[in-house]
């Protein structure tokens, strides 16, 4: 019988060799991400493996699974350690070897495998790992599967099975890239574009297929670097946004494009270097595609712009906005249970339903519908396209420190506050409030459609805190200042990674 997993372990000790070391912690909403070894030791991965495993039995999925890993140099050995345990619980495991996360889920598709577990921990910094893991093509786990797996593979509560197998699959990126390719429309102008990497992953694969697509490609920072020397591959994170921005500038390229570290997100720099938020880039691809596809629903979360619903434009074509919860798990059900055209997170993961793509998010494809869209409309730049939208003032996403084990008790003590402020008509910073909705956190909404937003992240030791105003910057301001000091009588909160 395999060993019941433990939360922590002596460094120092035989046991942390001998025993399976998985924190808790790492379960997240809708995948896993642990500091490794620290609060992971291969042992525990392999027991995560078993437990994956024996709940897909438990569902009763057939038995294939695809599996890939990014390029961090732990990322092979903890791969292989969750082959070892998916086998042991009876999974047929299909290994496409350094991969792309929306490589992997192409694979579930293309090898025809309901299930998929991806090692990556995307943008985290060196040090950490994860897995995304999905049994019903294309979605990935949310809160019910990742609180049941926590729950067999804490408990120890595994079934080996007989059946297991194990096939490497060769030059599978090269399926990948090609059917990327054939889903993209012909281009007829040849576009200079940045293609931004943060030195992770995306660097191996992402330039090529904008090559094949028919762009000029800029390479910016893709070698491949755990270390993530200049900034974290994250297109929210301000300090890739003005590195792409600088060199969209220096080099006058049309577009500037900025991929996370395991591909499934993408950020987009104008060709004034303007960087735009990824729910404004969602608002220009809606705009393009209702022209398409009139009345189509997109399904966007609920960090992202109010333009959504309120955009002249989209309104007259009919288009129905369904603000829904954050994480990409979230999202990607939420487009497929609608049968949307498309679903769009602040954070960069975009989703292209029928008959664009298959429903779960891919930044290549992303980067493809910003081309395409840029070549629908010729003699019109990305900022001309970007300066057509109604005006907001909108915050990057912001994200103070807190516990995982406190952050969603803080959020709730935050959403009772302020549903007590607007019962007895107290203001916050300066506006009257007039509405929140609590699907995801707690999003206030004040009269004059100033708004901001408060959850819990789902895969850090953080609070999200995102602002904008059709108003005015000063508003803006006002309104992040008075929901910071709600904040701030929580005592777990601590400072920002970045503000306004």
């Amino acid at each position: 019988m395999f060993p019941k997993p433990h939360g922590t372990l002596a460094p120092n000790s035989f046991a942390f060799e001998s025993l399976p070391l998985v924190a808790p912690t790492g379960f997240r909403e809708y995948d896993a991400r642990w500091l490794f070894p620290k609060d992971l030791n291969l042992m525990g991965v392999q027991a995560l493996g078993l437990g994956l495993g024996t709940l897909v039995h438990e569902l009763g999925v057939r038995p294939d699974i695809v599996t890939g890993h990014d390029f961090r140099s732990y990322s092979a050995s903890i791969k292989l350690a969750l082959v070892a345990g998916m086998m042991a619980a009876g999974l047929r495991v299909k290994d496409i070897g350094l991969a792309l996360s929306p490589m992997a889920y192409f694979g579930q598709f293309a090898l025809d495998c309901p299930c998929v577990a991806m090692v990556t921990a995307s943008h985290n910094d060196n040090g950490w790992t994860g897995v995304k893991m999905g049994a019903e093509r294309p979605m990935t786990f949310g809160p019910a599967e990742m609180g049941r797996l926590k729950e067999i593979v804490l408990s120890g509560a595994f079934r080996t099975r007989a059946g297991g197998a194990y096939e490497f699959v060769p030059d599978f990126a090269a399926r990948y890239q090609a059917d990327l390719l054939a889903r993209a429309k012909p281009v007829s102008r040849r576009l200079k574009v940045v293609a931004a990497c943060g030195n992770g992953t995306a660097g191996a694969f992402a330039p090529a297929v904008l090559e094949a697509l028919g762009c000029e490609v800029v390479p910016l920072d893709t070698e491949a670097d755990p270390s993530f020397p200049r900034y974290n591959p994250n297109p929210e994170d301000m300090a890739m946004l003005h590195a792409i921005a600088e060199t969209v500038r220096t080099t006058e390229a049309d577009v500037g494009l900025g991929f996370d570290g395991d591909g499934d997100r993408c950020g987009v720099v104008d060709n004034e270097g303007h960087e735009i938020f990824a729910d404004k880039v969602g608002v220009l691809l809606a705009r393009d595609l209702s022209r398409l596809h009139p009345g189509a629903t997109f399904v966007v979360d609920v960090k992202s712009t109010g333009l959504f619903a309120s955009d002249p434009e989209l309104t007259e074509r009919g288009v129905k906005a369904d603000y829904w919860k954050t994480g990409h798990s979230y999202i990607k059900r939420r487009v497929n249970e609608l049968g949307a055209l498309a679903g769009f997170e602040k954070s960069g993961h975009f989703f292209f339903n029928a008959p664009i793509g298959r429903g779960y998010d891919d930044g290549l494809m992303t980067a493809i519908a910003v081309i395409e869209m840029l070549d629908r409309n010729p003699g019109r730049t990305l900022a001309d396209l970007y300066r057509a939208l109604p005006k907001t003032w909108g915050s990057p996403t912001m994200s103070p420190h807190c516990a995982d084990e406190v952050k969603y008790g803080v959020v709730e003590t935050v959403t009772a506050r302020v549903r007590a402020m607007q019962e007895r008509g107290e203001p916050i910073g300066g506006g009257r409030i007039v509405d929140l909705v609590t699907v995801n956190g707690v999003r206030i909404a004040t009269e004059d459609g100033t708004w901001g937003l408060v959850r819990a992240s789902s895969n850090k030791p953080e609070l999200v805190v995102v602002v904008e105003s059709p108003v005015s910057e000063a508003r803006l301001r006002a309104m992040f200042a008075g929901l910071d000091a709600v904040l701030r009588e929580n005592p777990e909160v601590g400072a920002y990674n970045q503000t306004i």
